[in-house]
């Protein structure tokens, strides 16, 4: 029996709908009957943010390898589905076993930035969970929050149970399992939240007394509610996974549905930074520097590729040039992935702390640009901040890169930082100048991007004291970048929302009373604020006038004697270590990276040289009390894991040329990256998109094509030129929503099996929805799919409309009768007339083997069932809904499903030979290459 998702009747009408169906391949779905505790992981942004978090796999890995839990995803759904899901009633469910959020255990909160506190709210709210933990029943699930944003977290501490201070490896097992321990023996919502206390890490808000801070006014944690005191802890320390090779990186997990804005198998190599950057919170709140283990990261990495079908790998820590062995570890990685066509990302990087070979290999692997982020535009406000890069190495960084290739540069920047003045905000715009002026002298043609945010004075940081610039000043600076950057011709300047900063200055500074103002603010319909189009001031300046806050007291200078709304969590830094860094910086004076030799920018880059030196490791008692003599022999064996690194060679092109040169005077092609040799073959392959599979659009079926051919350990032939892609040639595209039992792809495999050993390998990796049924090899003469292609032929289930006066057999013969039916069609704003008669060979009412279809496509049979076959010219094509409006007279609800693609004379697309015709038309048909413009671009209606 078909499972029905309790968002079907609606979900093909929305954006993205395979956001919220879970079928992607590697998702988990345990037995809830076989577990003792439920999870469900919520991140309060789209899927497509959500999806690449790497905290999130990395849970979702821990906590459904363990027998004991079960981990489902959940993301705040876009306002589409949202309006949906009021308008049906309908909860909001989790991805993989479509159950509400009031069903789980524990809902777990992802905090990563200050301006999704809405979305948790509407989350809580369309799950059916209580927004206030003092509302919830001893029946309710725990609602947790973790992150980088719950070091401060008092803002939203009404709404949460208790909330996960530092590492979650451990910790979120242990809440779980705790949690449903208690309740099972008995014990009351309180009882077991001051169990949940006890845990190391865990900070229980309601547990704890407020009181407001004489000299700020703002509300502090004072202590433990009376009674108990000695029970649970203050302050809270942060949890701290010491090893984090306890916890593999996975190299699993789901990977499909819509794009992801960071479609890549992302791999943590290192947590923590040593830089000391003074406006950086990450920087404070991750130490100590934790490294994987160099040989679990390329065995990750390969693991991961092999397993998920990603074409594109990126390495990232807070500072990947910090890590120990990153040299070896990036040419390892180069030589094991580039003959597979995978390209290597490195974020985080600094050119200058990374060796010239180095530097040639990442050329050879990824895309033209890099990114940097030099934060201030004068020496001086470098060293207030603590931005340990000289003027002499911003301008190596630009000549380095330009020099082998990189044409792009985007350049980071901060404004609003202390001490700030005019001369600093025009050295921002000056030092992007000088960047463009030297790939200009180096024959190059580059494209510079300088971008600036705003600072916020994050808690834990030596700038919590500092004053937040109001509005009216960050929008003055603006107009000075503007005013600068118009005199200089080919750089591009992007800023910050400014408004939306002042907002999060409020909420990451904020206090318990600000709790009421955000809940105010989410009852007016402020959510999704961190995007520009939906954020709703108008309703946050009412949300706090009405609760009497003022924001300016949260902007404003802090006394550095004062308690602070986050003293009462302690996130192992020494209590006297920001505030020297703070008048260190008021001093403008630069303190030196720890865990380096005094005076070294860069890690010795390979064993004998570590080992040799004697000099000291640099620190300067932040209060994290590492271990400085370990940290210097866990280096070195690192280096000796990776083996000597010493300039290799890089691979060479199965044609015989030579990767990426070192100084090319134009950009080499992307071809250039160094591929295994192999045999070239074009394959037909025949397949299903039905369920799940059906609500991918056209351009997301394409790369969920390509990365079930390469998890099938089928290597894909590349185009050539300078931006080469997977060779593979779609059929006609589909509207969103509509199943299909015969779709095919053209490809050009390498070296590939027989065909019986390729579709058994698709059928091992293929998602949910799609099954592959055919193969063939197509000769040299043998025309691709785009110039086989005669027709389709469709089975339409339409949705009946009460009192409906004219019979479907009726409706059927007059449209036949017809000399033409034209319907409008809007493509980007652009009208079109169609005549749809003119593409309808035949059209019936459905009979048996109708319904049959349908069924086999997993599609519901309402009301009237048409059968229509029509025609796909070089001209294009008449859509589905097209066929509905021009046979019904308007718009109809109804569902489909394409059951047959046919070329000359009827024949099935497998046994069509020969050269074919001319291709269709631009947008009319299939392309090569990537996949081509949708022909059926409207959702359905």
């Amino acid at each position: 029996m078909r499972t029905v998702h309790p968002y079907e009747p609606f979900l093909a009408g929305v954006e993205k709908p395979t956001r919220y169906t879970g079928a992607e391949h590697g998702a988990r779905r345990k037995d809830w009957g076989q577990v003792a505790a439920r999870i469900c992981l919520a991140f309060p942004e789209i899927y497509d943010i959500g999806m690449s978090h790497l905290g999130f796999r990395i849970l979702y890995r821990i906590l459904n390898d363990d027998p004991r839990t079960l981990a489902e995803r959940c993301y705040a759904p876009w306002v589409d589905l949202d309006r949906e899901l009021v308008r049906h009633g309908r909860l909001l469910v989790s991805l993989e076993s479509a159950r509400p959020l009031a069903d789980f255990d524990v809902v777990g909160f992802s905090l990563q930035y200050e301006l999704g506190y809405t979305n948790v709210l509407r989350m809580l709210d369309l799950g059916g969970v209580p927004l206030r933990a003092d509302r919830r029943s001893d029946a309710d699930p725990l609602v947790v929050a973790g992150g980088p944003v719950a070091t401060h977290p008092e803002p939203v501490a009404p709404f949460f149970d208790a909330i996960l201070i530092g590492d979650g490896e451990e910790a979120a097992g242990e809440i779980a399992l705790s949690w449903v321990r208690g309740r099972r023996a008995g014990l009351s919502r309180e009882e077991r939240l001051v169990a949940l206390a006890q845990l190391p890490g865990v900070y229980v808000p309601s547990l704890y007394e407020v009181e407001r801070e004489a000299s700020t006014g703002l509300l502090v944690v004072t202590g433990p509610r009376e009674g108990l005191a000695g029970r649970v802890p203050f302050p809270v320390k942060r949890r701290v996974v010491a090893d984090l090779s306890r916890f593999p990186f996975p190299d699993d997990g789901p990977v499909g549905g819509p794009e992801a804005i960071f479609d890549r198998m992302s791999i943590e190599i290192a947590r923590g930074c040593t830089e000391g950057c003074r406006f950086c919170q990450a920087g404070m709140i991750y130490r100590p520097v934790r490294e994987r283990d160099p040989r679990d990261v390329v065995d990750t990495v390969m693991r991961a590729v092999e397993r998920s079908g990603h074409d594109e790998v990126s390495l990232t820590a807070l500072s990947t040039a910090d890590v120990s062995c990153i040299a070896p570890l990036v040419h390892e990685l180069v030589a094991r992935t580039a003959p597979e066509r995978v390209s290597l990302g490195v974020a985080s990087l600094r050119a200058y702390g990374l060796g010239e070979d180095v530097l040639d290999a990442l050329g050879a692997v990824r895309a033209s640009g890099l990114t940097f982020a030099p934060e201030a535009g004068t020496q001086r406000l470098r060293d207030v901040i603590n931005k340990n890069v000289t003027e002499e190495q911003l301008t190596e960084t630009a000549e380095r890169a330009f020099s082998r290739g990189f044409d792009r540069m985007k350049l980071y920047f901060i404004s609003g930082l202390p001490t700030e003045d005019d001369d600093d905000l025009r050295g921002i715009v000056a030092l992007g100048a000088r960047t463009l002026a030297v790939g200009r002298r180096l024959g190059r043609r580059p494209a510079v991007t300088v971008s600036v945010s705003v600072h916020i004075p994050k808690p834990h940081t030596p700038f919590q004291w500092c004053a937040m610039d109001p509005a009216e000043e960050l929008t003055r600076k603006q107009g000075v970048l503007r005013d600068a950057a118009r005199a200089v011709r080919g750089l591009q300047l992007r800023l910050h929302h400014d408004a939306s900063s002042v907002l999060e200055g409020v909420l990451a500074r904020g206090d318990r009373a600000v709790a009421d103002a955000i809940e105010a603010a989410y009852h007016a319909g402020a959510w999704f604020d961190t995007w520009t189009d939906r954020l709703r001031l108008d309703a946050w300046n009412d949300a706090f006038a009405s609760v009497g806050i003022r924001q300016e007291a949260y902007l404003g200078t802090l006394p550095i004697d004062a308690r602070l709304p986050w003293s009462h969590l302690d996130v192992g830094l020494e209590p006297g270590f920001l505030q020297r860094e703070y008048r260190r910086a008021l001093a403008g004076r630069a303190s030196p990276p720890c865990g380096k030799v005094a005076g070294q920018a860069v890690h010795a880059t390979n064993a004998a040289d570590a080992r040799a030196s004697t000099r000291r490791l640099v620190c300067y008692d932040c209060g994290v009390a590492c271990d400085l003599d370990r940290m210097r022999e866990d280096r070195i064996v690192a280096l000796e894991r990776m083996g000597a690194h010493e300039p290799r060679r890089l691979p060479v092109l199965a044609e015989g040329a030579p990767a990426r040169p070192p100084a090319p005077r134009r950009a080499a092609p992307e071809a250039a990256r160094p591929a295994r040799a192999g045999t070239a073959e074009r394959f037909r392959l025949r397949f299903e998109k039905t369920g799940p599979a059906a609500l991918l659009g056209h351009l997301d079926l394409g790369r969920e094509l390509g990365r079930t051919l390469r998890r099938a350990g089928l290597r894909i032939a590349y185009t050539q030129g300078y931006h080469p892609k997977a060779d593979l040639s779609f059929g006609p595209a589909l509207s969103l929503g509509i199943a299909s039992l015969d779709e095919h792809v053209d490809a050009r495999l390498l070296d590939a099996p027989g065909v019986d050993e390729v579709l058994a390998r698709l059928a091992g990796a293929a998602a949910p929805g799609l099954r592959f049924l055919a193969a063939a090899r197509l000769g040299p003469q043998d025309a691709g799919i785009s110039r086989v292609v005669r027709g389709a032929e469709y089975v339409v289930a339409v949705e009946p409309v009460a009192g409906d006066p004219v019979p479907a057999a009726r409706r059927v013969e007059a449209f036949l009768a017809r000399s033409e039916a034209v319907v409008e069609r809007v493509v980007a704003d652009r009208r079109k007339s169609v005549d749809v008669r003119a593409y309808v060979e035949r059209l019936t009412l459905g009979d048996d083997a109708a319904l049959a279809a349908l069924d086999a496509a997993g599609v519901p049979a309402p009301g009237v069932v048409l059968c229509a076959r029509m025609a796909i010219t070089q001209a294009g094509a008449a859509k589905v809904s097209e066929l509905v409006q021009a046979v019904f007279g308007a718009p109809r609800p109804h569902r489909a499903a394409r059951v047959r693609l046919f070329g000359e004379g009827g024949r099935a697309l497998l046994e069509v030979t020969g050269p074919g015709r001319d291709p269709p038309a631009e947008g009319a048909g299939a392309s090569r290459g990537a996949p081509p413009p949708a022909l059926d671009p409207a959702v359905l209606p």
